[in-house]
């Protein structure tokens, strides 16, 4: 196990004026000089290698205001799906997106403008784990959660603490880090997302096909299908859907697209988990009461698919 930094490039500043500051409580001031060179766009990513080399790795990308850290447990304690592969004999990538974690973000104002937070109330509702107005506060939330929710609406609170600010212009930065992991690692890998990263995953399988033998895209918030038919998809691709998509203005429609990219392109298969008698699953599909048995299903799907040689143990 280990990590390293990718991607980035340098940036110079000049002609910004000196400024004072104190770099610890009680310090001496300092004069700092902005002016000179910075390097902004990199990423972070942390490997477990635990397999024996015959599978493909598996890199697990994240959604928009989260990191890494969704993938390696849950609120309320439980494993997580990078243990789960791991402890299946897969070798493991985990990263934090362009400005987000310890990938860091450009200390530039006028290179990185503010980014965009979000409540614990917008989540709760966007997320699909329940009804609520936005002025609910952080510790009624729960009682707020849809009747059989997957969601451990209890910990919610724990969630919330995961929950990290996003730019909303950072996509082709975020792109190029995830293309330089994938010449980093130098072998085809399976790429899991989720949300925004479904964005990057697809991305990556079509502007990199050579990289990426499978996704798998839990929930994408936006699918390339004009990219896709430009480029072409080929790669076998899985998508899994939870429940209660009904209940939200948008995610219709972001259902509505998933599922003309499937009936365009035959190597996706979409896996809509009520359709199946599995119901209450959230947005947050890893990190559900169900997480275990949704990771038993994607993986069912690795075993079978064509060229992962990937024999279960």
């Amino acid at each position: 196990m280990g990590s390293f930094h990718v991607g980035g490039e340098p940036k110079s500043l000049q002609g910004k004026p000196l400024m004072q500051a104190t770099l610890a409580v009680g310090g001496v001031p300092v004069t700092m000089d902005p002016n000179g060179d910075y390097v902004i766009g990199q990423m972070y990513a942390q490997y477990f290698l635990g397999g024996d080399g015959r599978r493909p790795p598996i890199l697990f990308w994240h959604g928009g205001g989260l990191t890494g850290a969704c993938w390696e447990t849950t609120p309320d304690d439980r494993r997580g799906w990078v243990e789960d592969f791991l402890l299946d004999g897969w070798d493991i990538y985990l990263c934090d997106a362009v400005e987000r974690g310890r990938s860091g973000y450009a200390p530039i104002p006028d290179v990185w403008p503010a980014p965009i937070s979000q409540t614990a109330a917008s989540l709760f509702v966007r997320f699909r784990i329940g009804h609520a107005e936005t002025n609910t506060t952080l510790e009624n939330l729960a009682g707020h959660a849809f009747p059989g929710s997957q969601f451990p609406a209890r910990q919610f609170t724990q969630f919330m603490r995961q929950v990290v600010p996003r730019w909303s212009h950072t996509d082709e930065q975020i792109m190029a880090a995830y293309h330089a992991l994938l010449r980093r690692i130098g072998r085809r890998s399976i790429i899991v997302c989720h949300s925004q990263g479904g964005m990057f995953g697809l991305r990556s399988a079509m502007e990199a096909p050579d990289a990426v033998t499978a996704v798998v895209a839990l929930e994408p918030a936006s699918v390339p299908l004009e990219k896709a038919r430009q480029l072409g998809y080929s790669t076998p691709t899985l998508i899994v859907l939870g429940d209660y998509i009904d209940t939200d203005t948008r995610w219709p429609r972001i259902r509505d697209r998933i599922m003309q990219f499937a009936a365009e392109f035959p190597c996706v298969q979409v896996l809509s988990l009520p359709e199946i008698g599995i119901k209450g699953n959230s947005h947050m599909l890893m990190m559900d009461k169900n997480n275990m048995e949704i990771s038993g299903k994607v993986r069912d799907w690795l075993y079978g698919m064509a060229g992962a040689d990937s024999a279960r143990p």
